[in-house]
């Protein structure tokens, strides 16, 4: 429920600018970008307002808003990374890999300010970084293929399943990319509107290199030529009950509009191990509702153990890389206006999926 009170009156906690993690009183990007959000029931309007009077023949024409020329990015490979010969505790927690891998995409900050125009924080990433890798090596002891479907440079569209409850094939994913591409690069990960709602959540996505799921912080993305990282199954991904595990949900289709207007390809990838961290034993779905959360989940583990309860178990992931699917093309930047198209597409890349899912079970 909205609060009627005038934001300035509201309760210190949700005042979304102030940085648990950063306070150095510069202008914060993502308190703007979430104030950019549309609110439910504006969508329509919006559209309405943009209609022209009367109906035009022929498919309707894409007019891109304006936005900024995309900046050059010139990402040093990891043999060309000096690093500083007196590492603090931080640089000695992690592999040399991994430092280097960091160093290298210090350039997405630009000028003197803590954090690009998205809200990554290098300073941030780099005390966050040994709590991910030991994650990464020693919990879910992360094996991968395929990195050579990876494209060392542009834009381009990762799309993988997603479960768990709690989002960590999705940590497992950008970090498995991150130390396996040479220049390095950081998938920026779309997270749910809700997600990007919740204080301290939020700013702490932001900083590690992660973007609230708008249009217009996925155009950016791809326009500034960077590697993006999508869940097309979105909060129904998560929700899996035991019974479903697996067996991919339908697909949101907005990542295909996106990838054919910027003219970039679609990886298809498999996160194998996700499935089974947290397994559903049931959703209770009239909770959820009323606590305004995505799912209520009964596991073996939670209620029964508290907070405790949610922690994934100590599986093995599998992430897997498939052929880029250039749709593109073949149907050029007019396609996203077809909706049928759209849509067939949205289901060609569920089947990749899939496939990669079902080949890695066997």
């Amino acid at each position: 429920m909205n609060d009627p009170r005038p934001r300035a009156e509201l309760p210190k906690v949700f005042e979304l600018d102030r940085d648990p993690f950063l306070d150095d009183g510069l202008p914060d990007p993502v308190a703007a970008r979430l104030d950019a959000l549309e609110r439910p029931g504006t969508r329509a309007i919006r559209r309405a307002a943009r209609r022209p009077a009367a109906p035009q023949p022929g498919p309707r024409a894409h007019a891109p808003r304006p936005r900024p020329a995309p900046r050059p990015r010139a990402t040093p490979a990891l043999g060309e990374v000096e690093l500083s010969p007196d590492p603090d505790l931080w640089d000695r927690l992690l592999p040399d890999r991994a430092r280097r891998a960091l160093a290298s995409i210090s350039h997405l900050v630009e000028g003197e300010g803590p954090f690009d125009r998205f809200g990554f924080s290098p300073e941030v990433a780099r005390r966050t970084l040994p709590w991910f890798v030991a994650l990464y090596r020693f919990w879910f002891r992360v094996q991968s293929s395929g990195h050579e479907h990876l494209p060392e440079r542009g834009k381009a569209i990762l799309a993988a399943n997603h479960a768990g409850l709690l989002p960590f094939d999705g940590a497992m994913a950008v970090l498995d990319v991150l130390l396996h591409t040479d220049p390095p690069r950081l998938p920026r990960a779309i997270v749910d509107r809700w997600a990007g709602e919740l204080p301290f959540v939020n700013v702490f996505y932001a900083r590690v290199g992660q973007v609230v799921g708008t249009r217009e912080n996925f155009a950016d993305l791809l326009d500034d030529e960077q590697l993006v990282l999508v869940f097309p199954e979105g909060v129904d991904g998560i929700r899996k009950t035991i019974a479903q595990r697996y067996r991919l949900q339908g697909f949101r289709v907005g990542f295909v509009e996106q990838a054919l207007r910027a003219r970039a390809p679609i990886v298809p990838m498999a996160v194998v191990g996700s499935e089974d961290q947290a397994p559903i034993l049931y959703d209770v779905k009239p909770l959820a509702r009323a606590l305004g959360l995505p799912v209520a989940p009964l596991t073996p583990t939670f209620p029964w153990l508290g907070p405790l309860g949610l922690l994934p178990y100590p599986v093995r992931y599998r992430i897997v890389y498939g052929e880029p699917l250039a749709f593109h093309e073949r149907f050029g930047p007019e396609g996203a206006d077809d909706a049928r198209l759209v849509d067939y597409l949205a289901r060609q890349v569920r089947s990749a999926v899939q496939k990669l899912i079902d080949r890695e079970r066997t």
